[in-house]
């Protein structure tokens, strides 16, 4: 059975690495995790994955990327899949961005670079939690 996919978009390769063995050190065999390192790689990927049936329930994206911006990104692949979940992160963030990627993409929240393992872990359940309609994480009954 094919797990469901978190991808993580950033224009910086330390932060993918980063984020994604911290999401792998929490969530563990749990998700399928995936990167791209700016918003046209990401839709490959996106696309790729949908080609083999994975279902992709959330997108964490990096807000100042060359190209294309993670607001502008999140929309276009909300238009495609708008049941992927999306958390945006930067260290820098415009709020008009932010504002036009809850109504248009349903961004779920951001979280300020650099972030604390905890916040971004806590977003992620959340997000999780609220998408699945299951406690993500947790070991059951």
């Amino acid at each position: 059975m094919l797990k469901p996919a978190i991808i993580i978009v950033d224009d910086e390769a330390i932060i993918l690495l980063a984020m994604k063995k911290e999401l792998q050190n929490h969530f563990k065999d749990e998700f399928s995790y995936e990167t791209a390192l700016n918003a046209a790689e990401g839709e490959e990927v996106i696309e790729m994955l949908c080609e083999r049936g994975v279902d992709i329930i959330l997108i964490i994206s990096d807000w100042l990327m060359p190209g294309m911006k993670g607001d502008e990104f999140l929309i276009r692949v909300h238009r495609r899949h708008p049941g992927i979940r999306a958390i945006m992160v930067s260290g820098q963030l415009d709020a008009r961005s932010v504002d036009r990627a809850k109504e248009e993409a349903g961004l779920y929240a951001c979280v300020m670079k650099p972030w604390r393992n905890k916040e971004l872990i806590a977003v992620v359940e959340e997000c999780l939690g609220r998408a699945l309609g299951i406690g993500i994480g947790d070991a059951g009954p």
